[in-house]
């Protein structure tokens, strides 16, 4: 009787010498097959959260998405931002990244001099306390521009007074500076900073300031980083409204549209300083943790 001598050879083993790698990690790498099955399932149903998270604001990058995700979510149903950004990157989805650099400021040699009196520290220990302002130019499909005049609190963020107008006389800064009164009740006790521009040095707005019991501030003359605060919502505010686009097609669609993104900032976008709230929701909740008089 004949008797053949037969090798076994176990699956994987000639692949392995093929590719001149360790046996013993080919067969971790099949034993973990499971767990990779598992998780590609669960990041798929990740992918699809994001992107109905996303389609609310495509703006949003992975820290704002995951703000997003994680707002009412149970313990055990919270993802990590790292997570978050992974599954963006696999899936393509980006919130928008642009830089503009538009210079507005014109400077008035002759207006009065007034101290800085932040030194670049745009923060504040409460609400009404320090704000900061500019003007930005607002491009139309014609030629010409809108300009939007900001009031912004240090202590949120919140945009607590603008205007918006198709000049850059001081009435527009003006205006700008009444309607965070009014939002405020009063500004009284205020610092108000801005740079060097011929509006915010000239004697009416002077004058304004001083009816409202507000502080003036400025910066250094041709240094932006002296109200980087404000320069950065202006860059924020045309980088997610006007995205791809050069400018609006006409002024009805920019008044509405920078409307209902100012709206926006104020109430439901999430701000990283605020921890991911918006400005408005990171007030009221500071505000409920206060202690209150006996």
């Amino acid at each position: 009787m004949h008797t053949s001598n037969q090798v076994c050879i176990k699956p994987g083993v000639v692949q392995c010498e093929l590719v001149e790698i360790e046996r013993s990690s080919y067969y971790a790498w099949v034993k973990a097959a499971p767990g990779r099955e598992a998780r590609a399932v669960a990041d798929a149903a990740l992918a699809e959260r994001i992107r109905s998270a996303h389609q609310q604001d495509k703006t949003c990058g992975a820290p704002r998405i995951t703000a997003e995700l994680n707002d009412g979510a149970p313990a055990g149903e919270r993802v990590n931002h790292k997570r978050v950004a992974r599954v963006m990157r696999a899936e393509g989805i980006r919130g928008y990244v642009k830089k503009r650099r538009v210079r507005t400021t014109i400077p008035e040699p002759s207006g009065q001099k007034v101290p800085d009196l932040l030194k670049r520290d745009f923060t504040a220990k409460a609400v009404n306390d320090r704000y900061v302002g500019d003007i930005t130019y607002l491009p139309i499909g014609d030629g010409t521009n809108l300009y939007l005049a900001t009031v912004i609190d240090c202590y949120s963020r919140r945009l607590a007074g603008w205007a918006v107008a198709d000049h850059m006389r001081t009435e527009l800064v003006e205006d700008a500076l009444k309607a965070a009164a009014a939002t405020r009740g009063s500004l009284k006790g205020a610092i108000f900073h801005s740079d060097h521009g011929s509006v915010y040095t000239s004697k009416d707005y002077a004058k304004l300031c001083k009816q409202l019991g507000v502080t003036q501030s400025m910066g250094a003359v041709g240094s932006s980083a002296d109200n980087a605060l404000a320069e950065s919502f202006n860059a924020t505010i045309k980088r997610e409204v006007l995205q791809d686009a050069a400018c609006w097609p006409d002024e009805a669609t920019c008044r509405r549209e920078v409307f209902r993104w100012l709206v926006r900032y104020n109430t439901r976008r999430r701000h990283s300083w605020c921890g991911y709230l918006s400005p408005s929701t990171y007030e009221a909740r500071r505000a409920a943790t206060l202690p209150t008089a006996a």
